[in-house]
């Protein structure tokens, strides 16, 4: 156990860590847990390249964190997940403009929204939750393979419990689409890139983790009908009669404790909650990882599917 837990904010876990000298990463850091990362890690001393799709967004989110911490080394990238294109462009600049990465949180994506599609035709949660995180891991792998730390952490979330990865049909084309299934893949979809970021570079002392953040009220939910938000808490609120929600900094903790955490060194390919490895269960409502998002050859199919789709290519 770390020592942390449920409550637990960032400004806690990384009380004892120095980043002085190191680069980190992070999507979707315009606002809620992305730009709480981004200013918790900035605090500690790292440099901080802040992604996101809104240039303005982004320049509010730096003046909002240089506010509180004058000194903070921030630089921004803007990037569209849903876009391979702006995917390749952004990384191209991060390139050009960088010489490491050591610390790469792939935080931002979509919740429960409508039957949509990327540019680039994939279903929209798993385009932009998995494959447009998947696209700019492998564009950004030389800097890290030049960092130091060598940690990625993927945002997970317990909605992996709705569903596994369906690979007979992922887009939903045969399928109805329902927007908690749709979820539900893509999050057991950033449990398994993990699993299989693991597989590949451990050797590499590269570590990846997948991170449940807990239940937050941020603008992830803004697909999200009155309607919806009523019958997810009914079904969150009747399997965990205990929930609660988190503050934006306890929830971004747990990013923060698998990006640095000194007892997860060399441990990667888990699944992370409330600062601590989570449990294998497949029956709990209220915590632990499903053993399918954990499944070594449902890691190697996404990978293989992830591939085919996106086009990018790690190095072997």
């Amino acid at each position: 156990m770390s020592g942390f837990g449920w409550a637990s904010t960032t400004d806690d876990v990384l009380a004892k860590i120095d980043l002085s000298g190191r680069t980190v990463f992070v999507t979707g850091a315009n606002s809620g847990l992305g730009q709480e990362t981004a200013r918790a890690m900035a605090s500690r001393g790292a440099h901080v390249i802040m992604a996101g799709r809104d240039q303005g967004k982004l320049d509010d989110a730096v003046a909002a964190i240089h506010a509180q911490h004058p000194k903070a080394q921030l630089d921004t990238l803007t990037v569209d997940l849903t876009s391979l294109e702006s995917i390749r462009a952004a990384t191209s600049r991060a390139r050009q403009r960088f010489d490491t990465i050591d610390l790469l949180i792939n935080n931002a994506g979509v919740m429960a929204c409508p039957f949509l599609h990327t540019h680039d035709g994939f279903e929209m949660q798993l385009g932009t939750n998995h494959l447009g995180h998947f696209a700019l891991t492998g564009e950004l792998f030389p800097l890290i393979e030049r960092g130091q730390l060598k940690r990625i952490v993927n945002l997970s979330s317990r909605g992996h419990h709705f569903a596994p990865v369906d690979f007979g049909d992922p887009h939903f084309q045969h399928r109805a689409y329902d927007p908690w299934s749709s979820y539900g893949q893509s999050k057991t979809a950033n449990v398994l890139f993990s699993v299989g970021l693991e597989q590949r570079f451990a050797v590499l002392g590269i570590h990846a983790y997948a991170v449940h953040p807990g239940g937050i009220q941020t603008n992830l939910g803004r697909h999200m009908t009155p309607e919806m938000v009523e019958a997810l808490m009914a079904r969150v609120t009747s399997r965990d009669t205990g929930f609660q929600w988190k503050t934006i900094p306890q929830g971004a903790a747990t990013s923060c404790w698998a990006a640095t955490a000194p007892e997860l060194e060399g441990k990667g390919g888990v699944y992370c909650e409330d600062c601590h490895v989570a449990e294998v269960d497949d029956e709990s409502a209220t915590g632990g990882v499903r053993s399918y998002a954990l499944n070594p050859s449902y890691a190697e199919q996404l990978w293989a599917l992830s591939e085919d789709l996106t086009g990018v290519k790690f190095p072997s």
